[in-house]
């Protein structure tokens, strides 16, 4: 099969068509309308086999969780998905693996919908690249900067599962079949908070996804709304399995910097709160924290301590950066670093 077989024969028929889309696959571009009043969101992340996802990872789960990670960023900006582009590397064609692939792919844009409407193959390692482009009304749009000191802080769904499910396929722990297929699924079949998101235009201050972390991303909220934030992390949404699986303190570990969970981070002023409970089910979100005058994150444990994280949020190029969850000096834009590297422990401190 060559690519131009491939192309057709995977990935250009079953997929949703948007209304706003001209001409879709098989052209040198594709053709979208944008409605009047409305504006773009887009977005673009890569999945690379053995970084961000396990070698041996079924097919059908890297074709839904490349599409899932995009739809998340939709999310936190709340958008309404529209379209999405793929390009996809591969070692060689296998018919049997890019029919799975597509599969997974398939089920979560149709579920959506969103269409697919274009992109390219290319031989070499595994890699999967997807841009995604949404629609909102003009202005509309959630963003990191905008919380203010007194906003409570949210998050949607259970945090850690997906670093539980990591280190179940990892093998550095045993689960029971039911508990392992529960966390294994959080981690490959994360579940995009669209409605959620497109509720809380209007009454979010500020919103991002968790996909680093709930430390390091409520970082870039505080970085960018240039405040501070205090949580407690008895407060944290943790699931049934986590708290029978893992120790308070190892369990908060994970909730706060494990990542992959795609749930969603946001602040709300209190003459907002009731709007919010009308806006979202209950029990889908739980306040954990508050918003800050003085900058810096600080993690509050069942005594009221100060709480230490072992390890940060992911980073590509310094994955096993420690960092100091009680206390970072938020930089400046003149030192252009990120605020990973902002939240860096002091050396003489010990987890």
């Amino acid at each position: 099969m060559t690519e131009f077989e491939l192309i057709p024969r995977y990935f250009k028929q079953s997929f949703p068509t948007h209304p706003s889309v001209v001409l879709g696959l098989g052209d040198d571009a594709a053709l979208c309308t944008v409605p009047p009043g409305m504006q773009l969101a887009i977005a673009i992340d890569t999945l690379v086999a053995g970084v961000h996802f396990p070698h041996h990872t079924a097919p059908e789960d890297i074709g839904y969780k490349a599409l899932a990670v995009n739809l998340s960023d939709m999310a936190a900006m709340g958008a309404i998905p529209s379209w999405f582009t793929l390009a996809l590397t591969c070692p060689q064609i296998d018919e049997n693996w890019l029919a799975k692939f597509s599969q997974g792919l398939l089920k979560l844009a149709a579920a959506t919908p969103v269409s697919l409407i274009g992109g390219d193959t290319t031989a070499g390692p595994l890699t999967v690249t997807i841009q995604i482009a949404g629609l909102l009304p003009a202005n509309s749009a959630l963003q990191r900067r905008g919380a203010q000191p007194g906003d409570a802080i949210y998050v949607t769904g259970y945090l850690g599962d997906a670093g539980l499910g990591l280190a179940s396929v990892q093998g550095k722990l045993t689960l029971s079949p039911a508990a392992t297929q529960y966390v294994e699924t959080r981690l490959n079949r994360p579940t995009p908070r669209l409605l959620e998101g497109q509720a809380l235009r209007n009454i979010a201050t500020s919103a991002i996804d968790i996909s680093d972390g709930l430390a390091a991303d409520l970082g870039h909220i505080l970085v960018a709304s240039e405040v501070g934030a205090t949580l407690k992390l008895t407060q944290l949404p943790l699931s049934k399995v986590l708290r029978e699986h893992l120790s308070p303190t190892a369990a908060w570990q994970l909730a706060l910097s494990a990542g992959d969970d795609y749930e969603l981070c946001f602040t709300v002023p209190s003459n907002r709160e009731l709007e919010l409970s009308k806006a979202l089910p209950t029990g889908s979100y739980t306040k954990i924290g508050i918003i800050d005058q003085a900058v810096g994150l600080r993690c509050l444990d069942e005594n009221g301590q100060a709480f230490f994280l072992k390890k940060g949020g992911y980073q590509h190029w310094s994955p096993n950066q420690d960092l100091d969850c009680n206390s970072w000096n938020r930089p400046t834009k003149a030192q252009g670093i990120t605020p990973l590297e902002g939240m860096q422990s002091p050396k003489n401190n010990t987890p």
